[in-house]
């Protein structure tokens, strides 16, 4: 692909550019998110930012309506009672309900119009509970997940992750096993309607979803982190854009 007029569009959807209270916390975000950015702009993409607790469902919906492909990235944990969660959890951070009914349209949208759609840590979470599935709230803080009570610059954990043989996971990474940068303290439960697990952790954890039919992937790892292997996010928006072709000629 190149950057050229008629290249195609990416919508990158966070949860909010604004956090006075976290400043730590939003630096590290917005460092995560403007990787997304780069790698996007220099893979060819016209790369468009929202932020979904920032817009109405309605504006959200209008501003991504022309995408070719969507990446739903990290952030702040999803509000239970989208998934008959309670509160009150071990590790719960600050909740953007409106961030969650967005990208939850957004993901539902892009199933029904089988629009290519990538889901970063939060967003694989957002496309589970997308499609009917729950969140494990704490998957407790001494684990290969997240560094845990360091400086937010230290939080992420390097460790493996063994694709499944039959995964588009495993196709595009060319291989079994990778080794990933993640930091999260929240897993996949019970697995959303038409999703398939792709990936797991050495104990047990999902770490990657795949929908059967449609052109969504969510990694529950952090493939735009400084840390991570150079070349895992760019494979990855990659395969995205070889779905928005492939979509195209569909069409």
């Amino acid at each position: 692909m190149n950057a050229l007029a008629g290249a195609p569009r990416l919508a990158v959807v966070e949860v909010t550019a604004h956090r006075p209270d976290q400043p730590a916390y939003h630096a590290k975000v917005q460092t995560l998110v403007g990787r997304v950015l780069s790698d996007a702009r220099q893979g060819g993409w016209q790369v468009s930012r929202h932020a979904a607790a920032d817009v109405t469902l309605a504006a959200l919906l209008e501003a991504t309506a022309d995408a070719d492909g969507i990446v739903i990235v990290g952030g702040e944990d999803l509000a239970p009672h989208f998934y008959g969660g309670q509160g009150g959890y071990e590790g719960e951070t600050r909740h953007y309900p409106a961030a969650d009914e967005g990208q939850i349209a957004v993901v539902r949208r892009a199933l029904a119009e089988q629009t290519p759609l990538l889901g970063i840590c939060r967003g694989l979470q957002v496309i589970n509970v997308a499609l009917g599935g729950t969140v494990d709230q704490h998957i407790g803080d001494g684990g290969i997940h997240r560094n845990a009570f360091v400086p937010i610059e230290q939080v992420l954990a390097t460790h493996a992750v063994t694709l499944h043989d039959d995964s588009r996971l495993a196709g595009i990474h060319g291989g079994s096993t990778i080794l990933v940068e993640s930091a999260h303290h929240q897993a996949v439960a019970r697995v959303g309607v038409g999703l398939v697990p792709a990936a797991v952790a050495p104990d047990g954890i999902i770490e990657a979803l795949e929908h059967v039919s449609a052109p969504i992937i969510g990694v529950q790892w952090h493939p735009e982190a400084p840390g991570a292997a150079a070349h895992h996010l760019p494979l990855l928006l990659q395969a995205l854009g070889e779905q928005v072709a492939a979509e195209s000629v569909a069409a």
